[in-house]
C-alpha cells in the first residue's frame, strides 16, 4: 500500500469505510481506527492492521441515542441517565448487544461496548453513514494510544489509506466503561468520565478495574499503553537510586527532579490540572520513548478525578 494520506475530507473517509476500508478518525479521547462494525471482513482487516488478538473486544462508535437502540437489545435506567448527562463524551456503555452486531467486534461476548464520541467532524461523519463503526485505538496492539494524525502516521503508515485529521485530541485518555455486574452498575476501565461525576448522576457503583488475560471489556489487559523502553512506575525517588548508572526519562505531575537532565523530563502539569495531565500523558510517553533514555519513569497521580484513569494508563504501560 502507498503512503498513507492525511486530510479533513469526510467524503473520502465516507468512500472508504463504506467500501469496507480502515480509516483513522479522531475523537475526544484519543485516534481510532475504525471501520464498518456490521461488517466482518472490514472488522477483521482491523485486528490485522494493530495485530490486536481476537479476543480482546471492540468498542462500536455511532452519533446518537437512537442510534444506540439499534444495536442492543434495551437501554436500562442507569445507562439512559448517563447518556442524557454525558453523550456525546468520553464515555463507553457495556449492554446486552443486538444480533445484529458480529461476535468479531464483541469476541463473542453477549455485550457490547457502544458509545457517542465528543467530536464534531467524526460526529458528522457517523451521521453520513449507513452503519456504526468499531474503533479501538489506531496503534500498534498494546502500545501508546495516539493523540494527534501524526502519532497515528507514524505507526501506521502504508498500513491504511486515509487519516481524518481532527487536530489534537482534547481528553487525552481513553473513555470510561461501565457496564453491569450482578444487578449493579459497574466501571470496568476508568477513563474520560470520573468516577465521582458517574456517582452525582446515578448513585454509588461498582469499580471492577482489573488486569486479565480474558476480557469481557475493552482496556482490561494486564500490559497495555506500553512504551517500547521500559517504565516504572511510583517511587521514582527510589528508583532514580536503583538505577542511578541508566539514562533515565521521567513524568511527573509538576516536580522537576535534580538528578535528571531537564530535556529528559517532562512536567505535564505545572498548575497541577489532572485534566491537563490526561491531556498531554500519551504525547509525554512517545517523547521520552523517542528520547535518548534507557528508562523511564513515572509518578503516581492523585487517585482522584482523571487521576485514577491516568494512574490505571501507567500501571498497564509498566507491566510490559
Amino acid at each position: 500500500m502507498s503512503e498513507t494520506i492525511v486530510g479533513n475530507d469526510l467524503q473520502q473517509a465516507i468512500h472508504l469505510l463504506d467500501n469496507g476500508e480502515c480509516v483513522a478518525i479522531p475523537t475526544e479521547t484519543v485516534y481510532g481506527l475504525a471501520a464498518n462494525a456490521l461488517n466482518e471482513e472490514a472488522v477483521l482487516k482491523i485486528f490485522e492492521i494493530k495485530n490486536r488478538p481476537h479476543f480482546d473486544p471492540l468498542i462500536v462508535h455511532t452519533h446518537s441515542i437512537n442510534e444506540i437502540e439499534k444495536y442492543v437489545e434495551a437501554i436500562p435506567d442507569w445507562a439512559l441517565q448517563l447518556m442524557n448527562k454525558f453523550s456525546p463524551g468520553p464515555i463507553t456503555y457495556l449492554l446486552q448487544k443486538k444480533n445484529n452486531i458480529p461476535d468479531l467486534v464483541t469476541s463473542g461476548l453477549n455485550t457490547v461496548a457502544i458509545r457517542i464520541p465528543e467530536h464534531i467532524l467524526t460526529l458528522e461523519l457517523l451521521r453520513n453513514l449507513s452503519f456504526p463503526l468499531a474503533a479501538p485505538s489506531a496503534n500498534p496492539f498494546g502500545y501508546i494510544s495516539p493523540t494527534t494524525a501524526f502519532h497515528v502516521k507514524d505507526q501506521l503508515d502504508s498500513k491504511i489509506k486515509y487519516i481524518l485529521d481532527g487536530g489534537d485530541c482534547n481528553i487525552g485518555v481513553e473513555s470510561t466503561i461501565i457496564g453491569l455486574e450482578n444487578n449493579l452498575p459497574t466501571i470496568f476501565r476508568v477513563g474520560g468520565i470520573a468516577v465521582e461525576e458517574i456517582e452525582n448522576v446515578i448513585g454509588k457503583v461498582q469499580i471492577r478495574i482489573e488486569s486479565s488475560s480474558n476480557p469481557h471489556s475493552p482496556g482490561m489487559l494486564l500490559s497495555h499503553y506500553a512504551p517500547r523502553k521500559p517504565l516504572l512506575f511510583d517511587k521514582v525517588e527510589e528508583n532514580l537510586k536503583l538505577n542511578s548508572d541508566k539514562r533515565t526519562g521521567i513524568i511527573s505531575f509538576f516536580k522537576k527532579y535534580d538528578a535528571v537532565e531537564n530535556e529528559n523530563q517532562i512536567q505535564l502539569s505545572p498548575n497541577q490540572n489532572l485534566h491537563e495531565v490526561a491531556k498531554n500523558l500519551f504525547a509525554a510517553m512517545r517523547k521520552l520513548d523517542a528520547a535518548n533514555v534507557e528508562i523511564i519513569l513515572a509518578e503516581k497521580f492523585p487517585e482522584i478525578g482523571l487521576g485514577r484513569a491516568i494512574n490505571d494508563r501507567l500501571k498497564r504501560a509498566a507491566k510490559k
